[in-house]
């Protein structure tokens, strides 16, 4: 009988364990799906992984980097185009400026040797009214007081050989240094001849050979007249004109600087310094 209680007695413990056991296994497999459902937030939380998805974007900032860059040099080179177009327009400015100041006083100085060239000519014009009006007082006083048997000059127009004897002596050895113009002279102090007489009768466009005029010799010079006025050379003709000039060659009248002068149109240039006389 013993053996039975405890043979009973040892599978009710066996029977219990196995229920314990079979119950604390039911609640662990219950538990354990809880257990895991909380540990996988853990881990989500414990990784930073969005560290490594920040470093990605890095390379946009990079390019925006280098598109700023890239701006800032276009912007700084558009800055010196600008500046120098700029620069270029002052100095596009600058030269307008300095050529219109040159076409200005270019235009002034024209201008104002115009001017003086028109006081001249009213000064010489003033100057002949008034050595016309003293010349003919003068003429008109010496009129009455002239010697009677004074001989007039006689003219050797026609006469070949004493035309040449007369200008032959009056050729220069050297021009250069025989020669003086009125300036040098001290200024032309003979008769002067009216403004619309000399335009009519001489300057450049009145061409002329002397020979073919009267001419005298007085006081060692030999004088030629022309439409009622005697022109006496003071200066010898160059020695490096043709022997024959006055017979060959077109002369002409003309008032320079004061004073009047015989030119020959085959040697420009060369003035040989006149006298004249009326009457």
């Amino acid at each position: 009988m013993k053996r039975v209680g405890i043979l009973g007695t040892t599978i009710l413990f066996a029977i219990f364990g196995f229920t314990v056991r079979m119950q604390a296994q039911e609640q662990h497999d219950k538990d354990a799906p809880e257990k895991q459902e909380e540990a996988k937030p853990a881990e989500h939380d414990k990784a930073p992984k969005p560290e490594k998805q920040d470093a990605k974007p890095q390379e946009p900032r990079h390019e925006d980097d280098k598109a700023a860059k890239q701006d800032e040099h276009q912007q700084d080179q558009q800055g010196k185009n600008g500046e120098k177009a700029t620069k270029d327009q002052q100095k596009d400015q600058e030269k307008a400026a300095k050529d219109q100041q040159k076409q200005d006083d270019k235009q002034q100085k024209n201008q104002q040797k115009q001017a003086e060239q028109q006081q001249k000519s009213a000064q010489h014009d003033q100057q002949n009214n008034k050595d016309q009006k003293r010349d003919d007082q003068r003429v008109n006083g010496q009129q009455s007081a002239q010697q009677p048997n004074r001989p007039s000059p006689q003219p050797q127009h026609g006469n070949a050989g004493a035309q040449q004897s007369a200008w032959q002596e009056h050729r220069a050895s050297n021009w250069k240094s025989q020669h003086r113009d009125w300036e040098q002279r001290g200024g032309y102090h003979g008769y002067r001849i009216p403004d619309d007489r000399f335009r009519a009768d001489f300057g450049e466009e009145h061409h002329f050979h002397v020979a073919s005029f009267p001419v005298v010799v007085e006081e060692g010079l030999p004088r030629f007249q022309i439409n009622g006025f005697w022109f006496a050379l003071v200066d010898p003709w160059p020695e490096f004109w043709a022997a024959d000039w006055y017979e060959t060659d077109d002369c002409y009248i003309d008032y320079y600087n004061g004073g009047y002068y015989l030119e020959d149109i085959r040697y420009p240039g060369v003035r040989l310094a006149i006298n004249v006389f009326v009457g």
